[in-house]
């Protein structure tokens, strides 16, 4: 999927959770960050196209570890040692990247390394996502006004 799509799904879940989160404004954007992140083996997504990630993107393949939940684990772990205010913002951005990628026609292997490929009906870039992209824009605005005038 797109940066938009992936960014549109987790403003979703962001406007869900932001009640229960104390830190609002660093929830939303590690969030944010997150969503991004697993495309960072790839030079044509928003954050893979910046050159310090180009040593990454030739050592792993695209919707590869990153790609996984394997590598969502074990970062998270990571994260709740050192910085343990980032874990619950990284799982919901992180995680709903590969859920939203487990749509796609190219699928991704959750649980690598293992071949299974999990996939779906939805082409990046195609009308299909064009769609769920409006759906989830329009919910985020509507839940948004419905936030900020009530």
């Amino acid at each position: 999927m797109l940066a938009r799509t992936h960014i549109a799904i987790t403003i979703f879940f962001i406007l869900l959770l932001l009640p229960l989160v104390q830190n609002q404004l660093f929830f939303i954007v590690f969030s944010l960050i997150a969503t991004l992140l697993p495309d960072i083996d790839s030079k044509f997504s928003k954050l893979g196209k910046r050159k310090v990630f180009r040593l990454i993107q030739l050592f792993l393949k695209h919707r590869g570890i990153l790609h996984s939940f394997v590598f969502l684990v074990f970062a998270s772990l990571l994260l709740a040692l050192f910085f343990p205010i980032t874990v619950l913002p990284f799982l919901l951005g992180y995680g709903l990247h590969l859920i939203a990628d487990a749509f796609t026609v190219s699928g991704v292997r959750l649980f690598y390394p293992s071949k299974t490929v999990y996939s779906g009906f939805i082409k990046t870039g195609a009308r299909m996502e064009t769609a769920v992209f409006v759906i989830f824009l329009m919910v985020d605005l509507f839940y948004l006004t419905s936030i900020i005038f009530n």
